[in-house]
């Protein structure tokens, strides 16, 4: 991009110039005609002089159109006028056009603006705006002139300019009106349709404020005159709720005034007149309107043929009444015909309210200020005038001419500016607005232009307003006629014929405001429409409804009918459909909605319903509710208010029941109940349900009538506490309970049992049956089968009902026991008399003869039966006759098992068998067959206060012998807490939680049961011990106090292991509850437990056994093999944890050391310490406490004599004499902590400074431990500083020396485990340097302790910025030792001493001597030649293959030339064989464009693009002249050659060309520097002139060797490189698998091949000195994923072209001819083998030998290694 300019500073420096300056010119014509080219409505010169005339406030205007006769068509000679008239319309052309007004005459300014163009009237109350109307005129008349009051002006061309001349007319030749002569351009033009220019004219005079007539003439013929007479007008009151204000704010509607104006029209018939055969006509749109019409006609009536039905005959009918019209027409054409039509104008004042800003750039685009005021009028016809305007026509044309068609808005009415525009309003009315700013050509509203539009949708907006105020206008109109109807009808209230009256001016009304699109544009009658609905506040509108003209939110849309509900106001169902589209617009924007529930509610809570209302009423329900339209929420809430008056009369009437709905539960279903019988008041009459389903009623909420409430409701308003009467009454009314009873037999079946219950419990307490003794409750009345006596009262008129229903009421099958004990025992069960009466019956008879109708007797004399004394017992004195009765249920069967406990028994004659009848029967009374199990316990327990022994025995055993039998399984015999069973070895008896059955339990002072009862100790709910909690408080609370209590005790407890929980454990575990021998006590096995001193200690700090290890400091016992099974429950261990070691030593270290007695035992604990570390260390508060505590054994070390350690500096020589007396030196053991103890990593810098150190031991395991505690490695505290000296001249030692530790480190690192390497001899080869120095000094510092020590050293590594890492070695004298000290911080990650001198074994040590002492020296070094060897030899006998082959092939094709001396003089052409080869030498030429053209033509083989289109650059190559450069490669270079050819040339022998290509292959190498750096380059081959060989540049290092052996070499550019090769080193692997595969095809060195890889560039490959890189990139892109998919073949046949183009490059530099020859030698000639392998199963191993041991895939190089050539 140019850079940045001043364009300010630039145009002030333009302005300043002193150059000339010019105007601009302007073609006007062309000016002229590119603004009429906007202007394409009708009628555009006429609207614009008409504009003209409305400025001038012109009256009157006059339009004249002169013609001139046909050059062709004679005129006829008739006189009649109609035919001259009709000759002149058809067949004359237009000369002039002349149009006067009466307006002012114009002044010097109007004069000055006629003749500038876009120069408008200033005026903001005129029309004109843009100064550009006038020149309309141009589009027909050439040089228009015009006159007005005492001046003229007269427009002429000159060329393309416009020029004007203007006169002062003399007195005689001035008129105080204007005129407009404009003379047509082509006076071919025919006469314009007349009815359309009749409408346009009438349309004009609509909103023209001063204009009141216009004349039509045609020559002498005057055809039309318009006269618009306007009656006073009125104000409209505006509704409070109109927002008189626009959106905006810009205007406010001050008031409206509403008028009625008329145009009356008198014409011409020939206005109407429509010709046969129209002819064309060039003013305006001529007679295009015409032929419109006709050719649509025509259209119609073609299709019209075509179409059969009602419809085509009414079109036929309205075809042949305007043929007839026309033809009246054509008879009478000068006839006149008039016209009248009646307008309703409401004029709105409107006040403007603009900033001055605004009015500026209002003003800018208008040229004239926005008006203060304005007016906007709207233009509609009302019902009644529209009918009288059709009414006052006349004459024979007024039907077939509707010269008001435009004027009365039909479909859409028009946007007027003073005249009507194209732009439609959207309803049926017409739109003033002068104020209006429309486009240039006037024939739209601009709603671009921003600030114009904005004034323009203001003013829309204040349209739609005055819209929506005429509109209530109209309703009021509408309201005062049906007033007068009303008035007249003498109504109060607007009925259906009312409405009807008014009915089609409200739908009038309605279809006049109708919103539909607006055209052009949309967005205007949008703006309308939108202000119109949302002027008013609170959006209502008033509308004709049924109930009269009403706000729009209390008028509903009926979308059913709802007689029910008649006073709800709705709109009527004419109404709605003749004025749809305003409907639709009423629902869409949510002004008037369908009639809600809350209507129906509002209007039921306001009246009661008729009969027929309420049928209706719960109809509708019913189907809302089937539908969903409702649910019963809404249901009830309208039963809520509903009320109906159950009366047929009418709601009026006084009588008839008041149904409330609310109150409604039931409805009468009959089938089940009669529809005649009386209901309950909350039942809804069957005659208003009967046309309903069932279904339905049960959605309304209420129920089918059930029996049982029917019968409660019949019940409780017996007696007269109800509405019925004595009749109706079911317990006094025979006939009636004869009606109800069979009702309830006949549902008695479906009935549930506790409905049957209830009809039970409600009929047995009253008198509701009759019998022959009057109505009697059922249990007073007896079937007619009982007849023991006659005086009984028997059911009678019961015959339908079922027998079922009577016993189940209580109807009796028996006699009643009271009578049968007064009648036939003769005593009465309630007698207290001494006297014995003389019984005709004993028990025995009555049980019997109860048996015998038990099956009728009622369940309140069975339940009467076992509550009353019937039967003596056996211990009664029955001989006396006065024998005791009981309850039969407190006697017992009489068996004898019973009888030995002493139970009372039945009396009972015989043998009682409990099977019979009679026992089955007793049973059922309640006669005990045992007794129950507290009775047998009170027997017991009363037994043991009697002495009795043998009776509690005997209950005991009766109930264990009873157990199942009975049932006394199911009694929880643990709520028993009387004291009944006996104890082994006691008189005692006790509960049963007392006592147990575990014998062992004693030992805790437990009671055991009695022996023989221990097998049924659960029957008793006896337990074998004691709850394990009580144990266990008596244990912790009495714990044993000697070895054999405890043995006792513990193995008690061991039996209950299972029963102790977790909890139990956790406590057990923390008592003291373990006798242990005091530590001072006498621990011999002769001296008696007695005399041993006890203390009780916690299971969890016990351990069991002796303790041979820890025994000193932990408490161990021995209990014996069970008591000691439940301390390990307990938590006690055989041995103590890691955890529990470390706790301990860290509380009490010295305590332990002390008693330890010996470092070394301490060293074992710290040692199993360390072994349990990754166990410990989950424990973070007692790794936190091990590292403060001092608990760890350190040593120090003092020398036997002071020391040159103490000074501040001392030297290495006095360290080594005082190295056999710090030997000797003294060494101490310390408990310190982590943080204070060194771990020793460093032997030479403890040895200098161990007198000052807490040294941790000498094991690999402690030492970690230490370090994980916080322990610091001495390393890190001996800060080294070395002093080198300048290299020495002769590095040939350090070349040595290098080689030695390349070799030796691999035997040093050989066995060490991977995970000690911190880098392995790969490493050191490639970042290590060794340099012999003349002079190398160690200083050496102890962090914290201010001692350092220096030291002249013969080796030490350091880090050098630019060479990486560096041996320095002193030459004139070394120690191995101290280079191998200084290697193993390179090697290892923590060397130890040990290794340092193994190191200096290994380097100081030849290889015989190793392999002497058994290092395996031949198999580690060997191994990696062998196998090189092998693969070289592989390849150097695949070459002398090669080579043999050439030689044959040379000896053949010397015995072919000896053989053919004939052909010698020929060219020779082998099959295959390339013309124009390297050693076909091409026949010399004369000149050097033969040589230049040779050279520039390019090799058109079939591979001669192949490396060009894959790509492929070379970067520094051999150059070409080490090979004979090929002949010109294309058959016409080799024409053109031979055109000066002599002797044809000796044929070139294949043998050459493969020899060339062996040597090619043999001449690859090894890249044998770790970085490769070069520049690009563009060299121009000599061959095409217009050809450059570019070769791109190349940034890459040296990364890894793969396990093929290639070497991988990066770009620089890549920042994390080892990040990328993890990714991708098995992609890396699978590449070096294919060009294996290509290598071995030309028997190629694989490390002549290496793999590169960069982020960028079109480089596929490139020969480097003859060594070959291929890129990853382009392998990663095209061919990885079909080869990890096992398909190769199209990855090796690519890379083998690949190589076959960087083979070339070894012969020829450039990409030229030659070398294009030269890869498709390699092609041609090796393509065989390639496609061999390809077919053959695939083998990477096999391919080739490996010359690297597959120990890593890439062995990555340390970043430090990347250094730049």
């Amino acid at each position: 991009m140019a850079a940045k300019i001043d364009y300010n500073a630039l145009r002030a420096q333009t302005m300043g110039a002193g150059n000339d300056e010019e105007a601009v010119t302007v073609n006007t014509r062309a000016l002229i005609d590119k603004v009429l080219a906007r202007y394409s409505g009708e009628w555009t010169v006429l609207r614009e002089l008409l504009q003209n005339a409305a400025d001038a406030s012109a009256s009157k205007i006059a339009i004249k159109f002169e013609t001139i006769p046909s050059p062709t068509v004679p005129v006829p000679q008739s006189t009649d006028p109609s035919h001259l008239l009709k000759h002149t319309l058809l067949h004359h052309t237009l000369k002039r056009l002349l149009v006067t007004n009466n307006g002012q005459p114009f002044g010097a300014n109007d004069w000055s603006r006629l003749k500038r163009i876009a120069e408008g009237n200033p005026d903001e109350t005129k029309i004109g705006a843009f100064g550009v109307g006038f020149y309309s005129v141009f589009a027909d008349c050439e040089e228009p002139f015009v006159s007005s009051g005492r001046e003229a002006m007269a427009f002429y061309w000159k060329g393309n300019s416009l020029f004007t001349r203007r006169l002062q007319l003399p007195e005689a030749s001035s008129s105080p009106d204007t005129s407009f002569v404009l003379d047509f351009r082509n006076t071919t033009s025919s006469v314009p349709g007349l009815l359309p220019l009749s409408q346009f004219l009438a349309s004009s005079l609509t909103f023209v404020a001063n204009l009141r007539t216009i004349e039509l003439w045609l020559d002498d013929w005057k055809l039309l005159e318009l006269n618009k007479v306007a009656a006073p007008g009125n104000d409209v009151k505006i509704p409070k709720n109109i927002q008189t204000k626009t959106g905006e704010g810009l205007m406010t509607i001050t008031g409206v005034v509403r008028e009625t104006a008329q145009i009356n029209a008198q014409w011409m018939n020939i206005v109407g007149w429509k010709p046969k055969m129209p002819q064309s006509n060039g003013f305006a749109v001529n007679q295009a309107s015409t032929k419109s019409a006709h050719s649509n006609q025509s259209l119609r009536s073609f299709f019209s043929r075509l179409t059969a039905g009602p419809s085509n005959a009414v079109a036929e009918k309205g075809t042949r009444e305007e043929r007839e019209n026309q033809e009246a027409i054509s008879e009478d054409l000068i006839g006149e015909s008039k016209a009248t039509v009646f307008l309703h104008v409401n004029t709105a004042s409107i006040r403007t309210s603009v900033n001055s800003a605004f009015s500026q750039e209002l003003e800018r685009a208008t040229k004239k200020p926005p008006p203060k005021s304005t007016n906007i009028s709207l233009l509609t016809s009302s019902y009644d005038e529209t009918s009288a305007s059709s009414a006052l026509a006349s004459g024979i044309a007024s039907k077939e001419t509707d010269i008001f068609a435009s004027v009365l808005p039909s479909n859409s009415g028009r946007i007027f500016i003073g005249f009507p525009t194209h732009q439609t309003t959207g309803l049926n009315a017409h739109v003033s607005a002068p104020s209006v700013i429309p486009t240039v050509e006037r024939e739209s509203i601009d709603l671009n232009a921003r600030w114009v539009r904005t004034w323009n949708m203001e003013l829309l907006r204040a349209a739609g307003t005055v819209c929506r105020i005429a509109w209530s206008g109209e309703m009021d109109a509408v309201q005062a006629n049906l007033s007068r109807v009303m008035l007249r009808n003498n109504k109060t209230k607007p009925g259906a014929g009312e409405i009807q009256a008014v009915l089609p001016e409200a739908v009038h009304v309605c279809n006049q405001f109708t919103f539909r699109e607006s055209t052009p544009s949309s967005q205007v009658g949008s703006l309308v429409e939108e202000a119109f609905w949302t002027c008013n506040k609170k959006a209502p509108i008033d509308i004709l409804s049924s109930c009269g003209i009403l706000p729009s939110q209390k008028v509903r849309l009926a979308s059913e009918d709802l007689s029910f509900v008649e006073g709800i106001p709705t709109l009527p169902g004419t109404f709605v459909a003749q004025a749809s589209g305003f409907i639709k617009r009423l629902t869409d924007y949510g002004i008037i909605t369908d009639i809600t529930v809350s209507d129906i509610r509002d209007e039921l809570g306001s009246k009661t319903l008729t009969t027929q209302q309420l049928s209706d009423f719960l109809g509708w329900v019913c189907n809302k509710l089937k539908r969903h339209e409702i649910d019963g929420v809404v249901t009830r809430s309208l039963f809520d208010v509903a009320v109906a008056n159950d009366n047929e009369e009418g709601p009026t009437h006084s009588s008839g029941r008041i149904l409330v709905l609310a109150d409604m539960k039931y409805f009468i279903k009959p089938s089940r109940i009669p529809s005649d019988v009386p209901v309950p008041p909350n039942t809804m009459p069957f005659k208003y349900t009967k046309n309903l389903e069932a279904g339905q009623l049960e959605g309304l909420g209420w129920e089918d009538l059930q029996i049982v409430p029917w019968i409660r409701w019949l019940i409780e308003n017996v007696g007269g506490q109800g509405p019925l009467s004595s009749e109706q009454d079911l317990t006094q009314s025979p006939s009636f309970a004869s009606k109800i009873l069979p009702v309830i037999s006949k549902q008695w079946d479906g009935l549930s049992q506790s409905s049957k219950a209830t009809l039970a419990n409600l009929m047995s307490s009253r008198t509701v049956i009759p019998t022959k003794m009057g109505m009697k409750r059922p249990s007073e009345a007896y079937f007619p089968s009982v007849k023991l006596f006659d005086d009984l009262p028997v059911v009678m008129g019961l015959h339908s009902v079922k027998e079922k229903v009577l016993v189940a009421f209580g109807v009796r099958k028996t006699i009643e026991l009271g009578i049968i004990f007064d009648r036939l025992i003769g005593t009465s069960i309630n007698s207290n008399s001494d006297s014995v009466p003389e019984a005709r019956w004993n028990h025995i008879d009555l049980i019997k003869y109860l048996t015998s109708v038990r099956n009728d007797i009622p369940k309140d004399d069975i339940q009467r039966l076992k509550n009353t004394p019937t039967c003596p017992s056996e211990a009664s004195n029955a001989a006396k006759g006065n024998s005791e009765r009981f309850v039969i249920a407190k006697l017992f069967e009489p068996i004898e098992a019973l009888r030995a406990l002493g139970l009372p028994l039945l009396q009972w004659p015989g043998v009682y068998r409990r099977e019979s009848e009679e026992g089955r029967f007793l049973t059922s009374l309640g006669l005990r067959a045992y007794p129950t199990v507290p009775e047998l316990i009170e027997i017991a327990v009363a037994a043991y206060d009697a002495k009795n022994s043998s009776l509690r025995d005997r209950a005991l055993r009766y109930y264990i012998d009873h157990h199942h039998t009975n049932g006394y399984s199911s009694f929880n015999m643990a709520t028993v807490r009387a004291s009944y069973l006996p104890l082994d070895n006691s008189d005692c008896v006790v509960t049963f939680d007392q006592c147990f059955t575990n014998e062992r339990a004693t030992i805790l002072g437990n009671n055991i049961l009695r022996r023989d009862l221990h097998s049924h100790a659960q029957k008793f709910a006896v337990k074998a011990d004691p709850p394990i909690s009580d144990c266990i408080d008596n244990l912790t609370r009495k714990p044993p106090v000697s070895k054999r209590d405890a043995r006792d005790i513990f193995a008690y407890f061991a039996g209950r292991l299972a029963e102790i929980n977790p909890t139990h454990r956790e406590v057990l575990s923390q008592a003291n509850i373990v006798p242990v021998p005091s530590r001072s006590s006498v621990k011999s096995s002769e001296l008696s437990e007695k005399l041993e001193s006890i203390r009780h200690l916690a299971p969890s700090v016990c351990f069991l056994g002796y303790g041979e290890k820890y025994a000193d400091i932990f408490d161990y016992v021995d209990f014996g093999q069970e008591a000691n099974l439940f301390l390990l429950g307990c938590g006690s261990k055989h041995e103590p944890s890691e955890a529990q070691l470390a706790q301990l030593v860290v509380r009490e270290p010295a305590r332990i050391f002390t008693v330890f007695q010996s470092p070394e035992r301490y060293l074992d604990l710290l040692r199993s310490l360390a072994t349990a570390w990754s166990t410990i260390k989950k424990d973070k508060g007692l790794v936190k406490e091990m590292k403060k505590a001092r608990f760890l054994l350190a040593t120090k070390e003092f020398p036997s004599r002071q020391s040159n350690v103490q000074s501040k500096h001392f030297s290495l020589l006095d360290a080594a004499e005082d190295y056999d007396d710090d030997v000797a030196g003294v060494k101490t053991y310390q408990l310190a902590s982590a943080s204070q103890i060194v771990v020793v990593d460093d032997v030479s810098s403890y040895n200098l400074f161990k007198s000052s150190l807490l040294a941790a031991p000498l094991e690999d395991a402690l030492e970690d431990f230490y370090i994980a505690l916080g322990a610091s490695p001495l390393e890190s505290l001996v800060e080294d500083s070395y002093r080198i000296g300048s290299p020495t001249t002769d590095q040939k030692t350090a070349a040595k020396v290098q080689t030695l530790i390349k070799e030796r480190t691999r035997l040093f690192l050989h066995d060490l485990p991977n995970s000690a390497i911190k880098h392995d001899s790969r490493w050191l080869d490639k970042n290590l340097t060794v340099e012999s120095v003349r002079s190398l000094v160690l200083r050496r510092s102890l962090k914290g302790h201010n001692l350092s020590h220096s030291a002249p050293r013969s080796a030490a590594v350091v880090e050098d910025y630019h060479k990486g890492w560096v041996l320095h070695f002193t030459s004139d004298k070394y120690d191995l030792y101290e280079v191998s000290q200084a290697l193993l911080s390179l090697l290892l990650l923590r060397p130890k001493p040990g290794q340092a001198m193994m190191l200096e074994t290994l380097l100081g040590t030849d290889l015989l001597k190793l392999r002497s002492r058994g290092y395996n020296v031949d198999r580690i070094l060997r191994q990696k030649a062998a196998e090189a060897r092998v693969a070289e030899e592989s390849r150097k006998a695949q070459l002398q293959e090669e080579q043999q082959r050439i030689r044959e092939q040379e000896l053949a094709f010397r015995e072919s030339q000896a053989r053919g001396t004939s052909r010698a003089q020929e060219p020779i052409t082998m099959p295959g064989f390339f013309p124009d080869s390297p050693e076909h030498k091409s026949l010399t030429s004369t000149g050097d464009s033969v040589a230049e053209d040779s050279r520039s033509s390019r090799p058109r083989g079939l591979f001669s693009e192949i490396t060009r289109r894959l790509g492929i650059e070379s970067g520094t190559r051999p150059t070409s002249q080490d090979v004979d450069p090929p002949p010109p490669y294309s058959q016409n270079d080799s024409q053109k050659a031979s055109k000066q050819v002599t002797p044809p040339a000796a044929v070139t022998a294949p043998h050459r060309l493969q020899e060339n290509l062996v040597n090619a292959i043999q001449a690859s190498r090894s890249h044998n520097s770790n970085s490769v750096v070069s520049q690009p380059q563009v060299n121009e081959v000599k061959e095409t002139q217009t050809y450059c060989d570019s070769k791109p540049a190349q940034n890459i290092s040296f990364v890894a060797d793969s396990s093929s052996g290639f070497k991988i070499y990066l770009s620089n550019d890549i920042a994390d490189k080892n990040k990328f090769m993890a990714a991708n080193s098995s992609a890396l692997n699978e590449f070096g698998s294919i060009l294996i595969e290509c290598a071995a095809a030309f028997a190629l060195s694989r490390t002549s091949v290496h793999i590169y890889y960069d982020e960028a560039g079109e480089t596929i490959a490139f020969n480097a000195n003859h060594a070959i890189f291929c890129n990853y990139r382009y392998f990663e892109n095209l061919h990885l994923p079909a080869v990890q998919q096992q398909k190769k073949s199209d990855a090796v046949v690519y890379w083998f072209v690949v190589l076959c183009h960087e083979l070339a490059h070894n012969l020829v530099a450039d990409h030229s001819a030659a070398h294009s020859y030269y890869v498709e030698s390699f092609v041609i000639q090796y393509f065989q083998r390639i496609a061999g392998r390809i077919q053959e199963p695939y083998n990477p191993a096999s391919a080739q030998p490996r010359l690297v041991p597959p120990i890593d895939p890439v062995t990555q190089r340390n970043p430090t290694s990347f250094l730049i050539e």
